[in-house]
């Protein structure tokens, strides 16, 4: 079949896109605004870990509860909870006190914040046919990057402008996103009740064979090994991902004597090349099916290529040059989003789309666990060796770990098999 005229479903990747890089913007400013925290609330750096572990802890539960909320609902309003629910608690930053209160304020963002991909990788499985997701999702998983060079060279500025108030940053940020939930609520609908969708593209969509449609049971959905393959998967590599956002500033800060204002260059190159990476991941794993290759292949392929990418952050910290060093890091980065947008895609190629989203809860949900279990490590080995190394030979390791496990629980991909 060829590539309709139409193209709203861009459109709708779009919104999945910008509001990825708000989310990322809300997540990552605790990591930009570490020392100005740290200074002001007397943070250790086991207090910090412990203050990340809280919102991991609220996004496991989140996740999980998001998923099948999206399956019941729908994407439009599932969207449209989960970010009214974050970005409150996001405003609500700026009025804290204590490391307790912050810790609060944290958790509260964790539970809006987990509904996000779950929503936006259902709104995926609604508006692309299976040869496009990992494009899409890698395209809006760009967002993520996005919303991560947006923070370090947006946050200064404005705590700058407060003569070095970092609580305006939280609300200001807030108060202005919602913009897009206006718009979200305004554009999206589901592509056959859309009037702007055209029947030519339509028929693209569903040109995959139809799904059922009443929503899996939590108890059969968990008894698949594929259900398991995506969510070992996703509390190997997720807890890197977190030490990236969270820890790196911080780290590039201790390492090359950076500080709030001169360590945004460096953070922009390291997520420019994750940008990079997630799109390219999702367009390799495509391209190779369009050649012929079967989903099994492409996608674990694409994967291996990624898992070898991420290999040399193992030796980072040796590294002196700061650009040799931002030149690894952001390898690694643009590595892990491309390996995640294939490991995103697994669910909509293995369940049908009534199952979708709960398939990614219980993944996000293990992500956040492995997250939790991985800051209070890093709160450890800092507090008591003060050295990364430990750090990044984890962060090498784990994805040829989740490769082998997607491998040994699901060895052809093959889509699950519902009985009647």
């Amino acid at each position: 079949m060829a590539p309709p005229s139409g193209r709203y479903r861009w459109v709708i990747c779009s919104l999945l896109f910008a509001v990825t890089a708000i989310n990322y913007v809300d997540r990552q400013m605790i990591g930009v605004l570490k020392p100005v925290l740290a200074n002001d609330l007397h943070w250790t750096e086991i207090d910090y870990a412990n203050v990340v572990f809280w919102f991991q802890c609220a996004y496991a539960i989140g996740y999980i509860g998001f998923g099948r909320f999206v399956d019941v609902v729908g994407a439009r309003i599932g969207y449209t909870v989960a970010f009214t629910i974050w970005t409150l608690a996001h405003i609500a930053h700026g009025a804290v006190n204590t490391i307790t209160q912050f810790a609060i304020a944290r958790f509260a963002l964790g539970i809006g914040e987990s509904g996000s991909f779950p929503v936006a990788i259902r709104a995926v499985t609604e508006w692309f046919p299976a040869r496009e997701r990992a494009l899409a999702i890698g395209v809006f998983n760009a967002g993520s990057n996005v919303g991560a060079i947006v923070t370090p060279l947006l946050v200064p500025w404005l705590v700058a402008i407060y003569g070095g108030n970092w609580r305006p940053a939280f609300v200001i940020t807030g108060v202005v996103s919602f913009v897009w939930l206006i718009a979200w609520v305004i554009m999206y609908r589901s592509p056959a009740k859309h009037s702007r969708v055209t029947p030519d593209e339509l028929a693209w969509i569903e040109q995959d064979p139809a799904d059922p449609t009443t929503p899996m049971r939590w108890r059969d959905i968990m008894r698949f090994r594929e259900t398991w393959a995506f969510a070992i998967g996703k509390f190997c590599i997720d807890p890197v991902w977190w030490f990236y956002l969270f820890w790196l500033p911080g780290y590039l800060g201790d390492r090359y004597h950076l500080d709030l204002k001169s360590f945004g260059p460096p953070l922009v190159v390291v997520y420019l090349l994750s940008d990079v990476g997630s799109i390219a991941g999702g367009w390799l794993s495509g391209r190779l099916m369009k050649a012929g290759w079967s989903v099994n292949a492409a996608r674990k392929t694409t994967m291996l290529i990624c898992a070898f990418a991420i290999l040399p952050i193992f030796a980072v910290q040796s590294v002196d040059n700061l650009w040799v060093a931002v030149g690894i890091i952001g390898l690694a980065t643009a590595g892990h989003q491309a390996f995640s947008a294939n490991l995103y895609t697994l669910p909509s190629d293995l369940f049908p789309r009534s199952a979708v989203g709960s398939v990614i809860g219980i993944g996000g949900a293990l992500g956040g666990v492995g997250g939790m279990i991985f800051s209070l490590y890093i709160g450890q080995v800092l507090d008591k060796l003060g050295s990364y190394a430990p750090i990044f030979l984890v962060a090498a390791a784990a994805y040829f770990v989740a490769l082998l496990v997607v491998q040994v629980l699901s060895p052809r991909l093959a889509r699950v098999t519902i009985p009647a």
